[in-house]
């Protein structure tokens, strides 16, 4: 899979500059000219206003306390659509312009994420995660339970201690 993205990100510029040499020789370089820079302010305009739309959804979803509904994926191929829709080229416009529809990239996402599992699932792509809480191994005993206050509750990280006063000369 990694050499196919390194060809395609060799070859990609290549097959785009083929692409507006034949177009500019069939209608001209002023409309290439405008196919390159209109989707590239159209991509921006539209890539500005779906991130901030995730956004708000995702701000709006954590205020109601839920999981937002267009996770961290769609917004990155939200991101990867408008840096597309910028780059100059018709592939990259129109691969740009599908990431950044919702319904579209509500598809992509479905199959990215599938594929993700698939590879994980496989052993291809492995998981790691860090935290900063110990999680026991099956094979510990389980931790002691924590101590208990005076009136019966937990007092985890609390000391319960009695001090006396003595009189010590100085």
């Amino acid at each position: 899979m990694l050499r196919f993205l390194i060809l395609a990100l060799v070859c990609l510029p290549f097959v785009e500059l083929y692409l507006l040499w034949r177009i500019g020789h069939a209608v001209g370089w002023e409309a290439v000219l405008a196919l390159v820079l209109v989707p590239a302010m159209i991509g921006s305009w539209l890539a500005r206003r779906e991130g901030t739309r995730v956004l708000r959804q995702w701000q709006a979803a954590l205020a109601r306390r839920q999981v937002p509904e267009e996770g961290l994926l769609g917004g990155l191929l939200v991101l990867v659509g408008g840096v597309l829709l910028m780059l100059p080229g018709v592939l990259s416009d129109a691969v740009g312009l599908v990431l950044l529809l919702p319904p579209t990239r509500r598809l992509v996402a479905r199959w990215v994420r599938r594929e993700v599992e698939r590879r994980i699932a496989t052993g291809s792509v492995r998981v790691v995660s860090f935290s900063t809480t110990r999680i026991p191994d099956e094979r510990e005993a389980p931790p002691a339970s924590p101590p208990r206050g005076r009136l019966g509750q937990r007092t985890e990280g609390e000391v319960d201690a009695e001090f006396t006063e003595t009189d010590k000369p100085n």
